[in-house]
């Protein structure tokens, strides 16, 4: 296996390697089959050529159709991992995501569950604008009954979908497209990653900086930067958003004593605000300053490259938060 790979090629294997290893495990969504293209992105290609169009079915533009049919298809014994071209179109198909897949289990006493994997692409900062970009997992993660994993790295991608696809229950998987093609570590073949571990990428005592998903790179930048200054920063890459390693966060900030949180999606009401609550609840007489929270601007993410770079979280607004909790 080749030392690098990107995070298509990372995905499209942990399908392939789940479908090869369990018959019941199916995909569907728009242009996912090879004679539709392979996905708009390519992510699903090949895999119609290997398993067949009954497996890999390439359905209408009707995101409310695509999940109502993994639901349907998971409660007869399939593992259905149903492809939302776009986060912003799971909007589309919130019904079925929220009040039927997240809610079976608990309506039915523990008796039905609903092992789908709903996978979506998102991520500002390739001009698509507002109805293309956003980051929705704090909706999501509000929802009880629905797991939420956001990957960072091509070999996490791997390791997290597998977990995904093997779960009993609904799991969101985060794509972030403008970082598709970038390379990393290659995974290690049929081998899961938890759902519900967070990995701490980087050691150190001054400040602990809690990221996700492709903000983990800025966050990662700006490691680098404040080391140069004599900064010791312990980064925290939390991978799933449901469930969250609270103890692994909370482990880390008991010894830096303060916290910065970064995340793509808007500031306010996001996943950092659920953290900086946790974390302020349970090491208020430790912390030695107020958490601070890095995210994108409150408002849709914008057409224009300037704005939208101006929207997102950068290493140098990263910086400024952690500086502010060191003063």
């Amino acid at each position: 296996m080749a030392k690098k790979m990107n995070f298509v090629t990372a995905i499209n294997l942990a399908m392939h390697d789940a479908m090869e290893q369990d018959e019941n495990v199916m995909l569907l969504g728009e242009d996912v089959a090879d004679e539709e293209g392979g996905g708009v992105v390519k992510v699903t290609k090949g895999l119609s050529t290997k398993f067949g169009t009954s497996r890999v079915r390439s359905t209408p533009i009707a995101e409310e159709a695509i999940m109502g049919a993994a639901i349907g298809a998971s409660l007869v014994g399939k593992r259905p991992i149903a492809e939302i071209m776009l986060m912003n179109f799971t909007t589309v198909s919130m019904d079925q995501m929220v009040n039927h897949a997240a809610k079976l289990r608990f309506m039915s006493g523990g008796q039905t569950n609903v092992p789908i994997t709903i996978r979506t692409m998102t991520g500002a900062g390739g001009g698509a604008g507002g109805q293309h970009c956003d980051m929705l997992e704090a909706w999501f993660a509000h929802t009880a009954g629905m797991k939420v994993v956001v990957p960072s790295t091509p070999a996490d991608a791997y390791g997290l979908l597998l977990s995904c696809i093997q779960d009993d229950d609904p799991c969101l998987f985060i794509e972030n497209l403008p970082t598709y093609w970038t390379m990393g570590e290659a995974p290690e073949r049929g081998q899961a990653i938890p759902l519900g571990k967070a990995n701490v990428v980087k050691d150190g005592s001054d400040v602990t900086l809690i990221s996700y998903g492709r903000t983990m790179m800025e966050a990662q930048a700006a490691c680098q930067q404040l080391e140069t200054e004599g900064v010791s920063v312990e980064l925290v890459d939390l991978r799933s958003i449901v469930p969250l390693d609270l103890p692994t966060v909370l482990e880390s900030v008991s010894k830096t004593r303060r916290a910065v949180i970064a995340h793509e999606a808007v500031t306010p009401f996001g996943v950092g605000a659920e953290l900086a609550a946790q974390i302020t609840e349970m090491l208020f007489s430790e912390l030695q300053a107020p958490v601070q929270r890095v995210g994108g601007s409150y408002n849709a993410v914008p057409y224009a490259q300037a704005l939208e770079d101006a929207h997102l979280p950068t290493p140098d607004r990263i910086t400024d938060a952690i500086k502010k909790t060191l003063a």
